[in-house]
């Protein structure tokens, strides 16, 4: 890295929209060493109410554990007092709504515990809707219509990354705090059911929503073969078509496993049909862990960003948008 590029990362405020590594002293260590001041951390995929207590009870005791490197994040004070005190901010997120399971009640006890980010879905189908490797999208029931409204209340960010279009529109407008997709690429560069269009795109934008970019290779233009300059140009055609104001990033790092894990995350409800076909994820090469998180404004840099465009898509605009939705009243 260059001593400006160096500099600038140091400097600013870095918030990873999605991360599902297999979490350790080690991966903690390299997210500090990277730069991150706060990310949205997966503590439940295809769990149910138990599974996902278990692993909330896991995330308590590293919270002991590793606070000299973590702390837990409820508001954006946590990611202000994160960068403050060089740690990282642990903020706990969902990528489906299993855990629930048929019990609103559920959500309350959930955001007590200080899960704040919740995806409707992931992938297939479950209570409250379909998901976007689902053959028939079936759109928002009436019970996700609920879940998606004591979300609302309860000021818990929805997340529709994994989510049908049909479903993913309903929730878009019947939302009533914005929602976001946290880790996706747009459809115009890589055909995939995971990258959304042009007008999904603009759909979320239009109210209010938000954006995160992923560097997952299976979704950028050139698959396994991409480049962070893949990555960035991905950023910048979504910035192109919203805006400087709505868009950041999410790297859906799996840093810590190996196949086993991709074989359980894109199997419906983590053990029935393959929904996702088995393949290495191989990421750039230049960007292998979240120690190298640096490399991403270095990339950004090289492309003729300004600074306030990298402050802004590295994480301002994230805690600006985490404002919005967590704290403003329904």
């Amino acid at each position: 890295m260059t001593s400006n590029s160096a500099a600038l990362h140091r400097d600013a405020v870095v918030f990873d929209g999605l991360i599902v590594s297999n979490w350790s002293r080690e991966v903690f260590e390299d997210m500090l060493k990277g730069g991150i001041t706060a990310a949205n951390c997966t503590c439940s995929l295809w769990e149910d109410f138990k599974g996902t207590m278990a692993n909330i009870v896991k995330w308590n005791g590293w919270f002991r554990e590793f606070s000299d490197l973590i702390l837990q994040v409820r508001s954006v004070d946590d990611i202000a007092r994160a960068k403050a005190e060089n740690k990282i901010g642990i903020v706990l997120g969902w990528q489906n709504t299993s855990a629930i399971e048929d019990q609103l009640g559920y959500l309350e006890i959930f955001r007590d515990l200080g899960v704040k980010v919740m995806q409707i879905t992931y992938n297939t189908q479950n209570l409250s809707g379909s998901g976007c490797r689902e053959t028939r999208d079936g759109g928002l029931s009436d019970y996700g219509r609920d879940v998606l409204w004591e979300m609302n209340r309860l000021g818990i960010l929805c997340d529709l990354s994994h989510v049908g279009p049909k479903t993913g529109e309903d929730v878009i407008r019947a939302s009533k705090r914005p929602v976001a997709y946290t880790h996706v690429c747009p459809a115009a560069l890589k055909a995939n059911p995971r990258n959304k269009t042009d007008e999904q795109l603009r759909l979320i934008a239009e109210h209010g929503g938000f954006v995160g970019v992923t560097l997952y290779p299976w979704f950028l233009k050139r698959g396994n073969d991409s480049t962070l300059e893949d990555f960035v140009e991905a950023v910048e055609y979504v910035l192109a078509l919203l805006g400087e104001d709505r868009v950041g990033y999410g790297t859906d790092f799996t840093q810590g496993y190996g196949n086993e894990f991709l074989d359980y995350i894109g199997s419906d409800k983590g053990y029935g049909r393959r929904v996702v076909p088995v393949a290495d994820a191989i990421f750039p090469a230049d960007m292998r862990t979240l120690g190298q998180t640096p490399n991403m404004t270095e990339a950004m840099l090289k492309r003729g960003w300004s600074e306030k465009r990298i402050r802004s898509v590295m994480g301002e605009n994230w805690v600006r948008f985490l404002k919005e939705s967590w704290e403003t009243g329904v």
